[in-house]
């Protein structure tokens, strides 16, 4: 790394400059980076706002994933909680801390894979801040558009309705298991974790078929539903009957002697959605039905027993 040119080669500007070089135009964008902060056109009453941070060390390791995977698992975050809320996101405000030594290339290649992501979405990357530190930091805030409709809280599940999820689940956990143990391979369960696949669609898709609350699994399912549990004031009860889990991750399991539907239930990062519906709702394509919300709690049950424990993951717990 001696002949790589750092960040404090380049320095704050030159490197604000490499970063948002090129940026697509997109006509929701009035003043996009480079003034005081960026002016966004709103179609509707009211706008979705979010921030996750990740943290080197706690959340990605550079000897694990490209700065790519990195960046779009930063974005990937944020995007998913407004794809939660029933909303669509419309713009990312990136904050980046990083130590003088950080490649330059690294830095740029990571607002490639923010890029990236949020293109999937059709969203623009608007500003930002960079920031030296003694650690790598990516703070993403998303901006999205709730096209006039009501967002989808936590708050709103009720007994009758049934539980759904969309996307994949326990991906990230396998991934990690793989990666914490030294192996690359199944290349598909490690990318899971090196970047997630969330199903953004879903979230605007199951707000216009009535969804009732709904909430991204970032710390795990039964972690997640909780919190919903809680907000509502309900018991959810989850049936693992007919789940089906991909070969991949059944044989990784098995390797390791463990069951497979525990990362399922407590592996976070993949940022699938889970949803309640009222019982006569038509699910929207890619839901899938995995449990029922009845009167009592709050409380996660799975298979009729009460989880006392979330598990995921908690900070400072």
């Amino acid at each position: 790394m001696g002949s790589e040119v750092t960040i404090a080669d380049t320095g704050e500007f030159e490197l604000i400059d490499r970063i948002t070089a090129d940026l697509d135009a997109d006509p929701r964008v009035l003043v996009g980076p480079g003034d005081d902060a960026a002016v966004l056109a709103v179609t509707s009453g009211s706008v979705a706002v979010t921030c996750d941070v990740l943290v080197e060390g706690q959340h990605f390791r550079r000897d694990w994933s490209t700065a790519i995977d990195i960046g779009r698992k930063a974005a990937a975050a944020s995007l998913a909680d407004v794809a939660a809320m029933g909303g669509t996101a419309t713009a990312l405000v990136v904050g980046f801390a990083a130590p003088p030594d950080l490649p330059t290339a690294w830095a740029v290649e990571c607002t490639a894979g923010l890029r990236e992501e949020a293109a999937a979405v059709g969203a623009s990357l608007v500003g930002g801040d960079v920031v030296q530190g003694p650690v790598l930091v990516l703070s993403v805030t998303a901006i999205g558009d709730l096209a006039g409709r009501s967002p989808v809280v936590r708050s709103g599940a009720r007994p009758g309705d049934v539980v759904a999820v969309a996307g994949r689940l326990g991906w990230s956990a396998a991934g990690l298991a793989l990666l914490s143990r030294g192996f690359r391979s199944p290349k598909v369960l490690v990318d899971g974790h090196r970047f997630p696949q969330p199903p953004y669609a879903a979230g605007p898709a199951a707000a216009m078929a009535g969804a009732t609350a709904m909430i991204d699994v970032s710390d795990g399912l039964v972690a997640d539903l909780r919190h919903i549990a809680e907000s509502s004031q309900v018991a959810i009860d989850l049936s693992t009957d007919g789940w089906e889990i991909p070969e991949a991750m059944q044989a990784a399991a098995a390797a390791y002697n463990l069951d497979p539907r525990e990362w399922i239930l407590t592996g976070g990062e993949d940022h699938a959605l889970v949803a309640t519906f009222p019982p006569d709702a038509e699910l929207p394509e890619g839901f899938r039905v995995i449990g029922a919300v009845t009167p009592g709690g709050p409380s996660v049950s799975v298979d009729g027993q009460v989880r006392e424990s979330a598990g995921g993951f908690r900070h400072f717990g």
